[in-house]
């Protein structure tokens, strides 16, 4: 049998929840933001986070900027490039180069 080191933590909106990392985000309070609908829907919560927090809120933004750039984002990771540039495509934009 293996020990969970779980620790249970409130958030500032009040939810419990278990959490064995140092991560402050509450996964509660994560899954009620999400977007239902536009490109940030599309990505994990911590490559939505990363943009977010460098105030890429819009494909406009995000075609300033070359993938490389992104990826040295912290959360982004290799997989959310090809749903990015998807959705930069369906939208006539891209990457800079």
């Amino acid at each position: 049998m293996t020990t969970s080191n779980k620790n249970l933590r409130t958030c500032n909106n009040g939810h419990k929840y278990f959490k064995s990392s140092e991560c402050p985000i509450c996964p509660i309070c994560e899954h009620e933001r999400k977007p239902e609908n536009g490109f940030l829907a599309l990505l994990s919560a911590p490559a939505r986070r990363a943009l977010e927090n460098n105030g890429l809120t819009s494909l406009q933004k995000l075609s300033s900027y070359s993938e490389k750039e992104i990826l040295k984002f912290h959360g982004m990771g290799p997989a959310s490039i090809p749903k990015l540039r998807s959705a930069l495509k369906e939208n006539g934009l891209s990457f800079k180069d």
